[in-house]
């Protein structure tokens, strides 16, 4: 068992280590958005789900071409 100075520095690195692993998932998410509907603004991360989401919310617009 630790004492002391060791203990503060253990619990002080755990902290750090598990401070750093954490990552917002909002951030990452915002990254892999890229493709933006331009009729309603939701973002998608792909050309597949673009054509998906025009068949399926906007049936009677066209989705656009590759140069969204």
């Amino acid at each position: 068992m630790t004492r002391g100075k060791q203990k503060i520095e253990a619990q002080r690195k755990n902290a750090d280590k598990n401070q750093k692993s954490k990552g917002s998932q909002l951030e990452a998410r915002a990254l892999g958005l890229k493709i933006i509907c331009s009729i309603c603004k939701v973002q998608l991360a792909n050309e597949k789900q673009l054509v998906d989401h025009y068949g399926s919310k906007h049936p009677k617009e066209k989705p656009p071409s590759n140069s969204s």
